[in-house]
């Protein structure tokens, strides 16, 4: 019993049982997941062992694993340019090309401001696209010890850049969630799209919004390398949720700038299925998936979500966050669905698998309930696959927040835990993590903490 005397929630549990080296388990099969070679010889892994809390009060990690902070919100960027915007969120990590000189990995990583923001994205000629706009990216670059030897901006006067996808030839889309119209906060320009960011060159992108792809509450997108398919999620919490969009571009794997020549927009219709939500078990699989054309991907008069789509209508689901491709599926997120918000049903985070080549739909992976300390925590944002074999999840919930490793067995452990207090010693709060992902060769975890914005570079005895 915690000291409230309360009964403790599933989340405490889990916790408790992670910090004390303990596993945990999903319910589904998780072995669809982990499609690489490492992860096919080795069938995942126990815990790294307990948090041990770090005397700096950053990050606590298990024994053996070590951080650096690599950037801090209110920090001078290294270019010159202004100080480390605040909330860190969505990111990924490149190979440097080799005119980069002593470069060794760049980082690109997105900052979720809103017209409220600590500090915004500071404007930059030719990077900027709405002189209003406090979101945008900053780029880090690293050199052959890890170090930074470089941050910049990489694109500014976007707004509330959320999550996102790297592409097959190195660039990162980042994405807008929010529908705000000109002439809305102060907005000289629409919102709610996707804008390609070079991480080596960002003038080689500039601030170009990918109109065609839709305008819309973005969350995160995935690239199919083989056949150029652009998968996005729409983080849509408010009833008529948001849809699952497949983007079919008019030069397929074009190269930097491709995207710019436009391409068709569709939604996914699963047939007979309104809303995901109500679908609790897993391994349940759908065939014959449709895709409709979108009317309106500009959403000119209407959003998206409440344009009509015929008779059949269309699927919804609440809070579709996370994708990612793997093993020649796509795999997205909802992070948790509320009868009380308009869902059909409650649940608390879901992993769906689609496969394109079978027109199938299957849901892998089920989170929660808040009883049930069998299952890892509610609410999975940001997700990636680690390249020994394994999943990464950043739990955007209550309470402590942690990032959680997932063996292919389903095994759940610990593997950070924040431990920068943002609330007070009587009524601690924890920020979110954010932007989970790793270098080329896979030896360095990097994650963002939101709030107060940092980004963590992670290294250690990983397995595999």
């Amino acid at each position: 019993m915690p000291e409230n005397g309360q009964p403790a929630t599933r989340r405490q549990m889990i916790a408790r049982t992670a910090a004390l080296g303990g596993a945990l388990a999903f319910a589904g099969n998780l072995t669809e997941l982990f499609t690489g070679t490492a992860a096919a010889q080795n069938l995942g892994h126990r815990s790294y062992g307990p948090l041990i809390p770090d005397p700096n009060g950053l990050l606590d990690l298990p024994k053996g694993f070590r951080y650096r902070v690599l950037s801090r919100e209110g920090d001078p960027l290294r270019s010159g340019e202004g100080l480390v915007p605040s909330n860190h969120d969505g990111m990924a990590a490149f190979a440097a090309r080799s005119r980069d000189g002593h470069a060794r990995v760049h980082l690109v990583r997105n900052h979720e401001n809103r017209v409220t923001a600590k500090i915004p994205v500071p404007t930059v000629e030719g990077l900027t696209y709405d002189p209003m706009g406090k979101g945008g990216c900053t780029s880090l670059a690293l050199g052959r010890k890890g170090e930074v030897i470089g941050e910049r901006v990489a694109i500014a006067g976007t707004a509330v850049n959320c999550a996102g996808g790297p592409t097959p030839w190195g660039t990162w889309l980042t994405c807008e969630e929010t529908e705000d119209r000109a002439g809305t906060n102060g907005y000289t320009k629409d919102h709610g799209f996707i804008f390609e960011v070079d991480p080596v060159d960002p003038h080689r992108t500039g601030a170009v919004p990918l109109t065609a792809m839709g305008r819309f509450q973005h969350e995160a997108i995935a690239v199919d390398p083989g056949r150029g398919v652009v998968y996005e999620t729409e983080d849509a919490f408010l009833s008529p949720f948001g849809l699952f969009y497949r983007f079919l571009p008019e030069k397929p794997r074009g190269g930097t700038g491709s995207l710019r020549a436009g391409g068709r927009l569709q939604a996914m219709r699963v047939p007979g299925v309104a809303d995901l939500s109500s679908v609790q078990e897993t391994g349940t699989a759908f065939q014959g998936v449709e895709w409709v054309d979108v009317p309106d991907p500009l959403a000119t008069q209407t959003p998206i979500r409440f344009q009509d789509f015929g008779p059949k209508g269309i699927t919804h689901a609440q809070k579709l966050e996370g994708c990612y491709w793997g093993g020649g599926c796509v795999y997205f997120v909802s992070s948790f669905a509320r009868s009380a918000d308009g869902s059909s049903a409650d649940h608390f985070g879901q992993v769906w698998r689609y496969d394109p080549s079978a027109r199938r739909l299957t849901l892998v992976v089920v989170f929660g309930p808040d009883t049930d300390i069998q299952l890892p925590g509610e609410s999975p944002d940001n997700i990636c696959l680690a390249p020994g074999g394994g999943l990464m999840v950043c739990e955007d919930g209550n309470g402590a927040q942690h990032v959680f490793g997932v063996t292919r067995r389903g095994e759940v452990y610990a593997l950070a835990r924040g431990a920068q207090n943002i609330g007070t010693p009587q009524e601690p709060e924890w920020g979110e993590f954010a932007g989970v992902t790793f270098s080329p060769d896979g030896g360095t975890m990097f994650v963002n903490c939101y709030t107060p914005g940092t980004t963590f570079a992670v290294t250690g005895p990983w397995r595999g």
